[in-house]
């Protein structure tokens, strides 16, 4: 019996090379659930094979600034002269008919979820070393070892944020990493907070 008809707002962060996509990828691949990716807004053109509302919602730069002085973005940045972000209309319609929606974001992104919907579930993916996350980056191949020294200064940084998060999720193996993210939300379904009312109309208790 599902007492939470709403569904939850799933935030999962960390820093790069630390395995975001991987796990959540795995996360979607689980059954019994009804997950749903949240699809970015960017204002950069869509490239070869790309597909509006597939990958991406594709609007125009003015359009966007639009939609952020208006209030309609719930998190959003800019990447080397474009915005990227994500639509709030879009998530609450999701929500509303019960759908857990996933956002895969940076810290940055992340802070601003939790000032406009206080109920989202912030998930920090984090290394199980920074030993471990450096080897990773260097696994990939794409970058020089400058870069990837770069990119393990950011890493600190942001695990230094990670007060600021529901709960931490070591990505140890995939995974025990979306087992544990998927623990997460059947709890957070199950708090009292969520349920009691739907509860007691249930039990016909005042």
């Amino acid at each position: 019996m599902k007492l939470d008809n709403k569904g939850l707002l799933i935030v999962i962060s960390g820093p790069s090379g630390v395995g975001k996509g991987t796990v959540r990828e795995a996360l979607f691949k689980m059954t019994g659930h009804d997950l749903v990716y949240s699809i970015s807004m960017t204002t950069r053109k869509p490239r070869a094979g790309e597909n509006e509302g597939k990958e991406y919602y594709f609007v125009s730069r003015d359009q966007f600034e639009t939609y952020i002085k208006e209030g309609k973005m719930l998190e959003y940045a800019e990447y080397i002269n474009n915005y990227y972000g994500t639509p709030l209309d879009k998530v609450k319609e999701q929500l509303d008919i019960g759908k857990e929606v996933v956002l895969e974001i940076e810290a940055q992104g992340a802070q601003q979820v939790r000032e406009k919907m206080k109920e989202a579930i912030l998930i920090f993916i984090a290394p199980p070393s920074m030993k471990d996350l450096y080897n990773r980056l260097c696994r990939r191949g794409t970058e020089s070892i400058q870069a990837i020294e770069e990119r393990i200064l950011k890493a600190q940084r942001e695990i230094g944020l990670a007060y600021m998060y529901d709960y931490i999720v070591v990505n140890d193996t995939v995974e025990n990493a979306a087992d544990k993210i998927m623990a997460i939300i059947r709890a957070e379904h199950a708090k009292v907070e969520r349920t009691i009312h739907k509860y007691k109309e249930i039990l016909e208790v005042k």
